[in-house]
């Protein structure tokens, strides 16, 4: 028997996009209030990341785009908001739809995105344009909250393991060359969902290369024109080297070298003795097809610890393949062979592995490390604390302060700052200052969104430049 289920509601419907609470606040302000001013920014570092890449404002920007609001938003709303517990501030919305068209009577003013900001400084600011609205900046805290520290966290996060890595192939290798394609994205399948896919695989392409990520190439492309911004290489997975059972592995991978006889390629090959892969099939019977190839093998091992695993397959890999030594002292496989370490990995993980090459004088660039849910879905609003809070209101033409300062939490992160707050350079990094306080033209927020209309929109490239930079 078919379930009777009630008629479905709009998921776009922007009235219903925001905590629950929020919809008891617009009665709640002062009477004579008329402007709020609100703030977005990391509050502390995360272990040891200090250097946070802003980025994602711009594909909420779009969905706020235009007119948003209608009367029907208004109908739907509110009856089943009721039905909640929760009353809506239905004249308010109904003064959005007739005073403005149904656009956003808001202006949010915004660090270019790329920018890397340290903990404590705005990233954002978003006021009212409309006296009448002073309850809605606040009301918007979930969504442009929830639009920036996401994409913000797996870019910042991306680009610190990239740096990490970097860092180390410089030791060496005596140079970073290829360095963007050291950290591939394989974090697709554990993301919550296909949007945050999206974003958080944008959000790494802003530091690196390779993805399997399909979404966040098309989000970097459709929501900042790249036309491709990052590459993947065909690979094998246990379900294609298995299905050929155990005694087929060797013929798989010799099949496998034909349908692909050029370019980079990467094979599995711990289904079932990984040693034997590495010494009698791939250093072995496969040795000479492996070293007529016009592109390179990737190795891939994918189970064990690979604290040990990995030089060990180096290793091995060299006793067949044979290495050269680079200029800095350390043993560097034959081009025509390379190993990615997909299993097990993580922004720590990674660090203890290339620490362990180093001791054993293994370079940094035999390897490439794929990180999965580690890049996109470890991660929360918590690592930076990102948090975004109202900070001023206007009263009878006078800007107050607003802020809380809860003896309970000594003077810490949940103390909030006061006044309408913008962002500075001093001395090569972002610090806060009232805007009042900021000589015209060094507010480094700039207005990005005004009643409905994108003020300016960012490239990718300009974005990658931007973080690049520092």
């Amino acid at each position: 028997m078919t379930p009777n289920f009630f008629p479905p509601l709009d998921a776009a419907n922007p009235i219903l996009d925001s905590d629950s609470y929020k919809y008891s606040h617009p009665r709640q302000y002062p009477e004579d209030a008329t402007h709020a001013s609100a703030y977005v920014e990391p509050r502390k570092a995360w272990e040891g990341i200090e250097e946070i890449v802003f980025f994602g404002l711009q594909a909420e920007l779009l969905k706020l785009q235009g007119p948003v609001v209608t009367a029907a938003h208004i109908e739907e709303a509110a009856p089943f908001l009721k039905a909640h517990g929760l009353e809506l501030y239905v004249q308010g919305w109904r003064h959005i739809v007739e005073a403005h068209g149904g656009r956003l009577p808001i202006r949010i003013e915004a660090l270019p995105e790329g920018t890397i900001s340290g903990p404590g400084a705005p990233q954002m600011r978003v006021e009212n344009t409309d006296p009448a609205c002073p309850w809605l900046p606040a009301f918007l805290e979930t969504r442009l909250l929830r639009s920036v520290w996401y994409p913000s966290t797996v870019a910042s996060l991306s680009r610190h393991v990239v740096g990490e890595i970097r860092k180390r192939m410089l030791i060496t290798d005596g140079t970073d060359e290829g360095v963007e394609f050291k950290l591939h994205d394989f974090g697709a399948r554990g993301a919550s969902s296909h949007e945050s896919a999206g974003l958080g695989g944008a959000a790494h392409l802003i530091s690196a290369r390779g993805t399997d990520t399909v979404s966040g190439l098309i989000l970097a492309r459709n929501v900042y024109g790249a036309e491709t911004a990052g590459f993947s290489i065909p690979a094998t997975e246990h379900s294609t080297v298995t299905s050929f059972g155990r005694e087929g592995e060797l013929a798989f991978m010799d099949r496998l070298l034909d349908l692909f006889p050029t370019g980079i390629l990467a094979c599995v090959s711990d289904s079932y003795d990984l040693m034997r892969a590495v010494r009698d099939y791939w250093g072995g019977a496969l040795r000479e097809k492996v070293l007529a190839r016009d592109g390179v093998l990737v190795v891939r091992p994918d189970s064990g610890d690979p604290l040990k695993i990995v030089p060990e397959v180096i290793e091995a890999l060299m006793e067949t393949f044979g290495f050269s030594e680079t200029p800095t002292g350390y043993r560097l496989l034959n081009p025509k062979v390379r190993v990615i370490q997909g299993d097990g990995v993580n922004r720590f993980s990674i660090v203890e592995i290339m620490e362990e090459m180093m001791r054993r004088r293994l370079a940094i660039g035999n390897i490439a490390f794929g990180m999965g849910g580690g890049l996109l879905q470890s991660v929360n609003r918590d690592n930076f604390s990102y948090s975004m809070k109202l900070s001023a209101i206007r009263r009878g033409g006078e800007w107050r302060d607003v802020f809380k300062d809860p003896i309970t939490a000594s003077g810490g992160s949940k103390t909030s700052k006061r006044g309408r707050q913008g962002a500075v350079w001093e001395e090569g990094r972002l610090v806060a200052r009232r805007k009042e306080e900021i000589a015209k033209g060094r507010d480094a927020l700039e207005p990005v969104f005004e009643n409905g209309e994108i003020l300016r929109r960012w490239s990718f490239e300009e974005i990658r430049a931007r973080a690049k930079g520092g």
